[in-house]
């Protein structure tokens, strides 16, 4: 293979140590220098330090879980840093070593066959932890949520048949009462406030059950744990808006996209940056993203569809944007939800949304324009006569004659009657 990149160095990562290899010509002479490292600090410097004797200067290494990220953090401000996919580089069989995976490694990057995959910048990195810290304590708290429901079924009690929200203020100072030892059902539905009030009579039965000691001793534990999740969540939202301030205006343009909101926002921003030339199109942004149809085509059929593995969290993100953006009002995406509910299901009419919802952020934050919105008639205005033959269709299937006049027609008709 012809060599594109001089001195190449390829890092094999694991745990505890990674397996550095330097290709090094001298002549029609090739000299491959092997080493091992520990990843800790001093390790890295290390290597750090041996790759930089060797005259290195782009450096490879393939995104092994999270072990990468310490390697790269002591490396990217000295090295040309370059992370792969390890799917790219395992096509070959046989090297079954660290030592051999190295080599392949820096082969390929010598001959300029490897793509770089996108890694953002420190204060994007810096965004992106918080933010799925925050979504991990959020996930927490919706377990249990979930755990408090199951115990208050074990009890009998059926307060979320009756309150929408069991732990607003009303159901939690029902709660607290219920841990302090007041079980008089009359006396729980007192504590009821607001709309509620008026679900008092139902709230009298909803309340009455077998609420025994070990049953306080666990509501009073899930209790606790929920609010100290909420106050985890509230302080990393309070650090993740300060880090937020110098993407502030990016962040406001995305909001304005139906079903974005201030936290989908920051999780876009801190998943994919600001900077979309590292995207050439917005197709490559949800290729990249995993929200596009795949593509696995031969002998000319087309066999599967399936979108391929992205970052969980990107699209998590979207699909509570898209269901969120599904439930708006004259809005183009609540259109195309619809449109394709029908023919291809909820879970990939969803994924639409959000592959749309993508592009649109791709373009808003390239050009730094606000969200145009097409409305919720969009595709009737696109093919008006498709739209009439269909409910045309609808309403001669329920036994209707329908006879078609166009309202200009109709409004030429009445403007001649008025003139006679």
């Amino acid at each position: 293979m012809e060599r594109i990149v001089e001195r190449p160095g390829a890092l094999d990562v694991h745990k505890a140590s990674v397996t550095a290899c330097v290709r090094v010509w001298e002549g029609r002479k090739l000299i491959e220098h092997i080493a091992e490292f520990q990843t800790t600090v001093a390790g890295l410097l290390a290597l750090g330090d041996w790759l930089a004797a060797l005259g290195v200067r782009q450096v490879v290494m393939e995104a092994t879980g999270v072990y990468w990220k310490p390697v790269w953090a002591v490396l990217e401000d000295s090295f040309d840093c370059m992370l792969v996919n390890a799917r790219h580089v395992k096509q070959c069989p046989g090297r079954k070593t660290d030592v051999l995976d190295a080599q392949w490694l820096c082969q390929l990057l010598e001959a300029g066959l490897l793509k770089a995959s996108f890694v953002p910048p420190k204060p994007i990195r810096t965004l992106r932890n918080l933010t799925r810290y925050r979504k991990t304590q959020i996930q927490d708290r919706q377990r249990e949520a979930a755990r408090l429901h199951k115990i208050l079924e074990d009890t009998g009690i059926k307060l979320g048949c009756v309150a929408t929200d069991i732990l607003g203020k009303s159901g939690r100072d029902m709660l607290d009462a219920l841990v302090a030892g007041t079980t008089d059902p009359n006396v729980l539905a007192e504590l009821a406030r607001g709309q509620l009030r008026k679900k008092i009579p139902a709230l009298r039965e909803a309340l009455v059950g077998r609420f025994e000691d070990e049953h306080a001793l666990v509501i009073g534990q899930i209790l606790a744990h929920i609010d100290f999740l909420e106050e985890a969540i509230d302080r990393l939202s309070v650090d993740i808006e300060e880090r937020m301030l110098p993407f502030a205006a990016q962040r406001d343009l995305l909001m304005s996209i139906p079903g974005v909101k201030q936290r989908v926002a920051e999780v876009l921003i801190a998943e994919i940056g600001v900077d979309m030339s590292v995207f050439p199109t917005p197709k490559h942004l949800a290729s990249w993203a995993g929200v596009c149809p795949g593509n696995d085509q031969s002998a000319g059929k087309r066999r599967s569809g399936r979108t391929r593995k992205g970052s969980k969290w990107l699209r998590g993100t979207l699909t509570e944007g898209a269901l969120a953006a599904t439930k708006t009002k004259d809005c183009y995406y609540a259109a195309q939800y619809q449109r394709l509910r029908g023919r291809r299901g909820h879970s990939k009419a969803i994924t639409a949304v959000g592959h749309s919802i993508l592009t649109a952020a791709w373009h808003m934050l390239n050009n730094g324009e606000l969200y145009r919105e097409l409305g919720g008639d969009y595709f009737t205005r696109q093919d008006p006569d498709k739209a009439t033959k269909r409910l045309v269709r609808q309403l001669e299937a329920l036994g209707h004659i329908v006879t078609i006049q166009t309202a200009t027609s109709t409004a030429t008709a009445g403007t001649r009657e008025a003139a006679a």
